[in-house]
């Protein structure tokens, strides 16, 4: 069963310095139909303005990754990362018994637009720990890119997590498919352009919930960036 949701649809919270679509529950918005989908929490959709960003805040047992779209996305933590996130990076953050951190623009004319993801870890308690890759848009053209799992399989970032998370890009006749095994929910998130997901179709801002679907076909891609999630049932 396939299950479009429409990026309109999305909760959404202006703050001046931030602009959010929340795909899930999250903060000021609250829907008791959208609080996840299998382990995956959260995916926010984020704007941030020049010359702001997050003050240092905390995180507990919680597998965050930052994928950034436009602009530099500036982290500082208390493991002593202080790093810089360009598109095409993949941050993974695991925030295992607590950790503090910010998240800034430092840019004084360019926004920082960047999706945070939330996944609920399979164990509690941990270390807190830091890794960031970056993944080329080769590596994703026409295909279905492995960059986050729980084994680090093809060279992924590592998360503590039964899920694994696919980027890809795709146009014109491209198109890909991921095999689900029984018993498994697939996410798709479409960042921009146009994409057929299982025959439906997805624009910009869109998302795909799957649930006893043996594959997810992508197909049909108009200059189509996009998520793809194989998450615990």
């Amino acid at each position: 069963m396939l299950t479009l949701r429409k990026s309109q649809d999305r909760g959404h919270a202006d703050h001046g310095w931030l602009k959010s679509f929340h795909s899930f529950s999250f903060a000021g918005y609250y829907d008791p139909r959208h609080m996840g989908w299998g382990n995956l929490r959260v995916i926010n959709e984020d704007r941030i303005a020049p010359g702001t960003g997050f003050g240092t805040h905390g995180h507990r047992d919680m597998e965050i990754i930052s994928y950034v779209l436009a602009g530099e996305l500036a982290h500082k933590d208390t493991m002593g990362n202080v790093k810089g996130i360009p598109p095409g990076d993949v941050q993974r953050m695991s925030a295992g018994r607590g950790v503090m951190h910010s998240e800034f623009n430092h840019a004084p004319d360019q926004q920082t637009h960047f999706l945070q993801i939330w996944i609920e870890p399979n164990v509690t308690g941990i270390e807190p720990s830091y890794e960031q890759k970056r993944f080329a848009d080769e590596e994703k053209r026409g295909r279905l890119r492995l960059v986050a799992s729980p084994d680090s399989a093809e060279g992924s970032v590592l998360i503590h997590a039964d899920a694994r998370l696919y980027a890809g890009l795709f146009d014109g006749a491209e198109s890909a498919e991921l095999r689900m095994a029984e018993g498994r929910k697939g996410y798709v998130h479409l960042i921009r352009g146009e994409l057929d997901v299982n025959g439906a179709h997805l624009a910009a801002g869109d998302a795909a919930l799957l649930e006893n679907e043996s594959r997810i076909a992508l197909s049909i891609g108009k200059k189509a960036e996009v998520l793809v999630f194989d998450l615990a049932g």
